[in-house]
Order: C-alpha cells, then sequence, then structure tokens
C-alpha cells in the first residue's frame, strides 16, 4: 500500500508544513499544498533559484566580451576608474544608450541593453556589490518575476529619464538598481512598524550615499539613478510584495516578459557586434 505524504516545503518560503494547510502558518501563502500551484511557486519561489548570482554573471560575461570584441581601446590605466574600460564603439554595439545611439541610430532597444554593459572594471565591481546586497532581499520579498520585473522596468525608466534630460552617452546597471532601492523604499514604509522602520532607515541611507557620489565623482549619471530610484517605488506600489498579495499570473507575465526582451536584445547586440567586428 502506498504510503501517503503529509507534508511538504512550502513553495514561498520553503519550510516543512503539513500538505493539508489551507495558509502557510509562517509566510501566509494560501492552499501551499496544491499541487499545480505548489509545482508551479517551487520553481519560482524563494530558495529554489536565486536570480541575482545569475545576473552578476551575466554581466561579468557582457564585460568580459566588451573587452575582446575591441582589444587595442581597452583602457589600461593608471586611473582606477578607467582601468580596463571597453572602448566606446564596443559599448556601441553591445547595446549602450543614450541620445547618440536611440536618436542617431534608432536603437531604442538599447534602453534594455544598456544595464548589463559597464565602463570598466571599478564600475562593474561596485555595481555587482550593490546588486548582491539588494538583490536577495527584494527577490525574497518580492518574489521570482516581480522581482525581474522591478528590476527591468528601473533600469528602462532611469535610462529613458535620463535620454529625455539629454546624456549623450550612457551604460551600468546602476538604474536597475537603484529600482532595487526604490523597492525596498516602498516596502519600508508600507510595511511600518520597527522593522519596516529599520528597512526604510537602510535604504534612506543608501539614497543619500548615491547623491553624495553622484555630486562629488564627475560622470555619474544621476538622471538615470533617480529614474531608476522613482521607477522602483512605482512599480513597488502597483506590484506589491508578498505580504501584501501574492504572486500572480499576471505578475509572471510580465516578469517572464521583460525577461525574454531583454535576453532577446541582448543577445541581438553580441550577435551584431561580433558579427561587424570579428566576421564583416
Amino acid at each position: 500500500m502506498e504510503k501517503r505524504r503529509n507534508s511538504t516545503l512550502c513553495p514561498q518560503c520553503r519550510r516543512l508544513i503539513s500538505i493539508d494547510e489551507d495558509v502557510c502558518p509562517y509566510c501566509g501563502l494560501s492552499r501551499p499544498g496544491s499541487s499545480f500551484r505548489g509545482a508551479f511557486r517551487g520553481l519560482m519561489g524563494p530558495g529554489a533559484f536565486d536570480p541575482v548570482p545569475s545576473l552578476i554573471a551575466v554581466n561579468v560575461v557582457v564585460y568580459i566580451l566588451s573587452l575582446f570584441l575591441s582589444p587595442s581601446g581597452m583602457g589600461i590605466s593608471m586611473n582606477p576608474l578607467r582601468f580596463l574600460s571597453p572602448s566606446e564603439g564596443s559599448l556601441f554595439l553591445l547595446g549602450a544608450t543614450g541620445t547618440v545611439p536611440v536618436f542617431r541610430f534608432g536603437r531604442w532597444w538599447s534602453l534594455l541593453t544598456a544595464s548589463f554593459l559597464h565602463g570598466g572594471l571599478l564600475h562593474l565591481f561596485f555595481n555587482m556589490v550593490a546588486l548582491s546586497q539588494l538583490g536577495p532581499f527584494v527577490y525574497l520579498e518580492f518574489g521570482f518575476c516581480r522581482f525581474f520585473a522591478l528590476y527591468i522596468v528601473s533600469g528602462i525608466a532611469g535610462f529613458l529619464l535620463s535620454l529625455l534630460a539629454g546624456v549623450p552617452f550612457t551604460i551600468g546597471a546602476s538604474a536597475s538598481v537603484c529600482g532595487l532601492i526604490g523597492a525596498i523604499l516602498y516596502y519600508g514604509k508600507s510595511r511600518g512598524g520597527f522593522f519596516g522602520e529599520a528597512i526604510y532607515r537602510q535604504a534612506m541611507g543608501w539614497v543619500v550615499g548615491l547623491v553624495i557620489f553622484g555630486l562629488l565623482v564627475p560622470g555619474i549619471n544621476n538622471w538615470a539613478h533617480g529614474g531608476g530610484i522613482m521607477a522602483g517605488l512605482a512599480a513597488a506600489w502597483v506590484l506589491g510584495y508578498h505580504e501584501r498579495n501574492e504572486e500572480t499570473l499576471l505578475h509572471c507575465l510580465l516578469g517572464w516578459g521583460l525577461l525574454a526582451l531583454t535576453g532577446l536584445a541582448i543577445l541581438w547586440a553580441v550577435i551584431q557586434g561580433v558579427w561587424r567586428v570579428w566576421v564583416f
């Protein structure tokens, strides 16, 4: 006789619960033992797959490719901010954005790809450290689909604002990372209480640091930073987070749709860049 399984892992918080629970006692997910729902959320829920290391890996791979695409233009300088800098031609081919790529060459898709390009080793390092610190919290509280929706929408919005402000050429993950800060600001203020206020104060510390950094260091795209934070706030308000509402099919269609568009844009940029430099 087959023995009935009477416990399972909650697909959202990954805690061991009874399969007959109507609501997870730890995270509040309704019907956590539902077979279809559990299987789907198990694939997307916290603990099943962490998207942050994958995002970091993509950024690193694209950065390395941007160096090798035009080795003669590689900037090896005593200035740490310019150490191992890809050439502007290489960055343009791989999807840098701004008024020049968008208005002069019609590369609107670069609003998606510019978030995965970096102008030097330190530029990449600082953005990836920030992503590794902020990303896991947003992923845990908002979920897989909403995390990607927040990240990609914030990047697009940040670069769109800088485009309207007349920035000619810009790259970097900081607009998307600032979107995560905006989402955390909304989460902390919305949740309230001791924990929420502590989270809000920490996020405000990031904002203050960004403002100071942007004022002191030349060449920082403050428009993209500000646009990313505002987009993250707005998107978090629209999409919600786990304690307020679960991820829905619409959230997942949005997240996966943006992820697919971004992947296709990066693939297109890499193919046409490699073709023009190494083949054509």
